[in-house]
């Protein structure tokens, strides 16, 4: 009875709306705990801009580009529709600012312009995304711009941007803090988050919405508590409210059904694209340039997509290798025992107080060094490959952060990253949890990134 209820509630969820999809991925083991058409085609919208924050992070790691760069906002970036941060053509922002503008905003004219820096042009960049998202495995999804604003060829399932989500998670412990920003000041705005379930729903720590009209309603969600981890992402919502109430019930429903073993290695990183002078580009801007052979689905469309165009008439293809450990489980539908959300409302039991923030993102298992007091909860604020220039960014936080970091203790802790080591910038010594996210909340008012996290 309860299988066969569980079935007519998924038929029900998707003859009412079809262009719903759902999955929920346990982020160390990589078991499918629930699917909905999971491998169905649909319209990311501004899910892109996590593909274009990868290959920034990327970028950041290889030493091409850092947080102080400077992204500059040529005319075709400052002419994009809203969501927008509005910087003039001539303008320039810093890639921090840029990558806050994405996470909170969800700028299109910043994301065109990270475009733009990192390969030359868009259609190019359009290129080097969907190269880097057939190396991370996700087989079914094709870019051709930076913002998710609509385009007839731009393409992905719940699954590959679940995929997605754990590699940025993954392979960028030291940025993935940005998606948990609240609110991010530019000039004289106050620029909120507009993922509404960041602070609000215990264990959520990002990642990133979506919405166009012909999309529906997008999001991405990370959720870690108790020492259990998912990732979840919802397609084609009816509207905001709706999608973050089905993604409420999906926290609360499969985070405590998540494993406290595995080991959270389930995408392979892979090495960064050779980089070259486009020859758009001025001699001064480094940029990436696909290698020869790179996928490349033809021609970038000028059109952008019609809000009637039906997502349905995408039949999913028959093509799905198994990559990583995420594709063991179910492949195509959902387990018969799993229901899916079907009441949209949302559920006030599932959403904590807003004022009790938590703050929990990846924990280190990195042992702490001597002499930065008792394992416990750290503030991290950057990485850098020289161990030198870790200190010099603790040093800046210290002279900045003053009474927060009274008592703090400054360390690194090197680590190897994709076969080069790094070294993370710490403080330690905090008393606990609070301590450190107030610690860190001051910072950032100070225009100090951060996050909390467990040592």
């Amino acid at each position: 009875m309860a299988m066969a209820t569980a079935t007519a509630a998924a038929t029900q969820v998707a003859n009412a709306d079809p262009k719903f999809a759902g999955i929920v991925v346990d982020a160390k083991t990589g078991k499918v705990l629930y699917g909905e058409d999971p491998d169905g085609l649909r319209y990311p919208a501004s899910l892109t801009k996590m593909m274009t924050l990868y290959l920034t992070f990327e970028a950041l790691n290889s030493g091409r580009l850092s947080l102080n760069s400077m992204v500059p906002i040529s005319a075709n970036a400052a002419k994009e529709p809203p969501s927008k941060l509005g910087v003039r053509a001539g303008g320039s922002i810093t890639v921090e600012q840029a990558i806050l503008a994405l996470v909170t905003r969800s700028a299109n004219d910043v994301a065109t312009a990270l475009g733009e820096l990192i390969g030359g042009n868009e259609e190019r960049f359009g290129r080097i995304m969907t190269a880097k998202a057939r190396a991370l495995g996700m087989t079914r999804t094709t870019y051709r711009n930076a913002h998710g604003l609509p385009n007839t060829a731009q393409m992905t399932t719940a699954r590959d941007q679940a995929r997605l989500s754990v590699a940025l998670r993954q392979h960028f412990p030291q940025y993935y803090g940005y998606f948990n920003t609240r609110t991010f000041n530019f000039g004289k705005q106050v620029i909120g988050n507009h993922n509404r379930l960041v602070g609000t729903v215990r264990g959520v720590d990002g990642i990133k919405t979506g919405y166009t009209r012909a999309a529906g309603s997008n999001l991405a969600t990370s959720a870690q508590l108790d020492g259990r981890s998912i990732v979840a992402v919802v397609l084609g919502g009816r509207s905001s409210a709706a999608r973050d109430a089905t993604m409420r019930k999906l926290v609360a429903q499969y985070l405590p059904q998540a494993s406290r073993g595995g080991n959270s290695n389930l995408i392979a990183s892979t090495p960064t694209m050779r980089i070259e002078e486009p020859v758009a580009v001025a001699a001064t801007t480094q940029a990436y340039t696909p290698s020869a052979g790179l996928p490349n689905a033809g021609p970038v469309p000028q059109a952008r997509y019609a809000d009637e165009t039906p997502v349905s008439a995408f039949a999913p293809s028959q093509a799905n290798a198994a990559v990583t450990a995420m594709d063991v489980a179910t492949r195509g539908k959902p387990p018969a025992n799993l229901t899916p959300p079907v009441d949209m409302r949302p559920d006030r039991s599932m959403v904590t107080n807003s004022t009790k923030v938590d703050n929990i993102v990846t924990a280190s298992t990195t042992p702490a060094p001597s002499g930065t007091g008792k394992a416990g909860w750290v503030i991290q604020i950057g990485a850098s490959p020289d161990e030198g220039s870790a200190r010099n960014l603790l040093q800046a936080a210290q002279d900045k952060g003053g009474i927060s970091l009274r008592s703090a203790k400054p360390f690194t802790v090197a680590f190897n990253k994709d076969g080069a080591q790094m070294f993370r910038a710490r403080f330690g010594g905090f008393g606990g949890q609070n301590e450190a996210v107030n610690a860190c909340n001051a910072l950032k008012k100070k225009g100090i990134s951060c996050w909390a996290s467990l040592q």
